[in-house]
């Protein structure tokens, strides 16, 4: 048999805007996560989930860093894909932003199979802030978009089972810490783009782990999956289990019918085949199937009320149609959490191709007819042959690499002194971000920034805070040594280790703001404000020009330069200090913080609210107004925030405009 697959490099031009700068500043504060639910909804549930929706929640997004540093402004922009093709199929891969499968085009039909976002746009959804919409994507860490959504993966060719080409993805998830691995290849004449993955514990402790594949479809179809009943959340805090495929009279299996946004978990029994599928009102449409360690099967729709459309406007071109997203994942819901053993590892098998069955009709005929169908293209035992097939592969070495990701994952195999069959994390990619940690761990001393900015990035794994206790206690130390004790819950002492740095710090800023964020925690807000204050003021003096107007404006990039890195923190810690000097209502010294903004960032949407928000504080409420009377948008917008209709509230009684109605759940203000 001749082998057909092909695997290339490729470059898409899309509208894009920059990424700009990380945060600097360590996110000390409890994780801004909607997907919460009250307690009252787990009884009468199954024991299992239960007790995986109270396994280990995250609670903090350490050592991530948050991605705010976007804007709206596109402009063409080169992305580097890898493209994997058969005679059938073909597959658009961008390994730089979370290894996406951009595109999955039926060669023979010419249809594509995905909802394909015809712009490269941010948006405040992942966990620690940037992700974007359309494709398929590998969320893995914790209830939430996938904090890779934005970054670079390890990519490589590997051979696959059937002795063609496979195209491996994987990095280390700083969250759990957990290395994974997402390997792609086209049998020679399959209609379905397999994908293998596998998730390990290297650790001698287990982790909770998490894993959902995301696909975006167009939303004008049906989606089948086999279940009669479905976990509903609604952005609500609530998590019922309600019929499907109608419930409070509504087609709930057709996005365009609901009215608000909503995730539907669809309850597979046991013994069926794991599958679900999106088809046109021509019953086309794609499917997605597994092996059966991938359990959950999920709708998300926007609804078709305003609050959902404008959503699906910010995320893309207005005018390029909408879509909704069927998922799979380890659990029954996205709110649970998996227990993975110590030294043990989860893996499973998925494919994605075409289907044409009819969609309409009685849901239980539906359903059978494209099981029916699903088996006759593709059946269930040679999913499982192929699972198993590929499982030996799954150490491979790669045989050429295609593209580098971070050097975290480097970083933790020098500590381990191990290795990872399959999924080499070479010293080669260690940059600047681990050097000093490098340094740490060769002579067991944190070296000192060998130039001024903001400090780097902190780790809190408990070696790294072992071994933070152990070195000297420079202020720098100090400081690193705070964030991993807060990380570890251990506020008391990250209180002292930030208070001791800041005796002896020549940059007094960064600990002072870490003092703040403890402050705000146990009560104490007029403390916080001050010492925001104090931590602002400090910050500015010691920026190296003076305020920069155009050192990062809302969509440059900036990040690599340090101009953009101080400017950055100048935002975030400017920020923080007038929402704090705001609660407190010290008026004056906010007005005072604002003033000392470059005009950049005042320009920024974010920036813009606080502005309405410091003016209706200085009682001048028609100036307020008119702020949120101009075109305002605000970027970094988080999914599920109500800010923008607290504030109009506030303002008038006037209905919400449409283009800032972003509501997505009924009786908000």
């Amino acid at each position: 048999m001749v082998i057909v697959t092909r695997i290339r490099r490729e470059v898409l031009t899309l509208p894009a805007a920059e990424l700009g700068p990380d945060n600097p500043l360590p996110p000390l504060h409890p994780l801004d996560e909607v997907h919460r639910i009250d307690d009252r909804d787990r009884e009468g549930m199954p024991r299992d989930m239960v007790r995986q929706l109270g396994h280990e929640p995250l609670t903090s997004l350490l050592p991530v860093r948050v991605r705010d540093g976007y804007g709206r402004a596109r402009t063409p922009r080169a992305l580097d894909a890898l493209v994997i093709e058969n005679d059938r199929l073909r597959a658009t891969v961008l390994p730089g932003l979370g290894g996406r499968v951009a595109s999955l085009l039926h060669l023979p039909t010419g249809r594509e199979l995905l909802y394909r976002n015809p712009v490269f746009q941010p948006a405040d959804f992942a966990l620690n802030g940037a992700w974007y919409s359309g494709g398929i994507e590998w969320n893995i860490g914790a209830t939430g978009h996938t904090t890779l959504s934005c970054a670079p993966l390890h990519a490589a060719r590997v051979p696959a089972p059937d002795g063609g080409e496979m195209l491996r993805l994987w990095e280390w998830e700083r969250l759990r810490d957990l290395p994974f691995q997402v390997d792609l290849w086209l049998p020679d004449g399959s209609d379905f783009l397999y994908v293998g993955v596998r998730i390990r514990n290297p650790h001698e402790h287990p982790v909770p782990a998490y894993w959902w594949s995301n696909i975006a479809v167009p939303e004008d179809v049906r989606v089948l999956a086999p279940a009669d009943e479905a976990w509903q959340f609604g952005y609500e805090r609530r998590l019922r289990r309600v019929p499907v495929p109608t419930y409070d009279g509504i087609d709930r299996t057709r996005p365009l019918d609901s009215p608000y946004a909503a995730d539907y978990f669809y309850d597979v029994p046991d013994a069926r085949r794991r599958w679900i599928a999106a088809l046109d009102a021509d019953g086309h449409g794609l499917v997605q199937t597994s092996t059966d360690t991938l359990r959950g099967r999920k709708l998300f729709v926007w609804g078709h009320l305003p609050g959902g459309r404008r959503w699906q406007q910010w995320l893309t071109e207005p005018g390029t149609g909408g879509y909704c997203e069927i998922q799979a994942g380890l659990a029954r819901t996205q709110l649970e959490h998996v227990r993975l053993e110590a030294q043990s590892e989860v893996s499973w098998l998925e494919a994605y191709g075409p289907l044409d069955t009819p969609g309409a009709g009685e849901w239980t005929r539906a359903v059978r007819g494209a099981e029916d169908r699903l088996e006759a293209a593709l059946p269930r035992a040679r999913v499982e042959q192929a699972y198993a097939r590929w499982l030996p592969c799954a150490d491979t070495e790669p045989a050429a690499i295609l593209a580098a990701g971070s050097g975290w994952g480097a970083l933790e195999v020098l500590h381990s002194d191990g290795k990872l069959p399959g999924t080499p994390f070479p010293e080669s990619t260690l940059g600047e971000a681990q050097t000093p940690w490098r340094e740490l761990l060769r002579t067991g001393t944190l070296p000192e920034p060998h130039r001024a900015g903001p400090p780097g990035e902190s780790l809190v794994a408990p070696h790294w805070r072992d071994m933070l206790e152990t070195a000297p206690a420079t202020p720098h130390t100090e400081y690193h040594l705070g964030v991993a004790q807060w990380h570890a819950g251990d506020h008391a002492q990250a209180v002292r280790s930030w208070e001791r740095s800041l005796r002896r710090a020549s940059s007094r800023w960064p600990s002072l703001r870490c003092l703040a964020v403890a402050d705000q925690a146990s009560g104490h807000h007029e403390r916080a404000a001050a010492r925001y204050a104090d931590a602002f003021d400090d910050l500015c003096r010691a920026l190296p020009h003076g305020p920069k107007d155009t050192a990062h404006t809302p969509g440059g990039d900036g990040a690599g330069d340090d101009g953009g890195i101080w400017a950055a923190a100048q935002a975030a810690l400017g920020r923080e200090t007038l929402g704090a000097l705001l609660r407190v209502r010290r008026t004056a010294e906010a007005r005072a913080a604002w003033d000392r903004l470059p005009p950049a960032v005042r320009e920024r949407g974010r920036f813009r609210l606080l502005e309405a928000e410091l003016l209706l504080a200085e009682g001048r409420p028609e100036a307020a107004r008119a702020v949120l009377d101009e075109d305002v948008e605000v970027a970094d917008l988080r999914e599920g925030e109500e800010t923008i209709g607290r504030l109009w509230s506030r303002l008038t009684d006037e209905p919400l405009p449409a283009r800032l109605d972003f509501r997505m759940r009924p009786d908000q203000p």
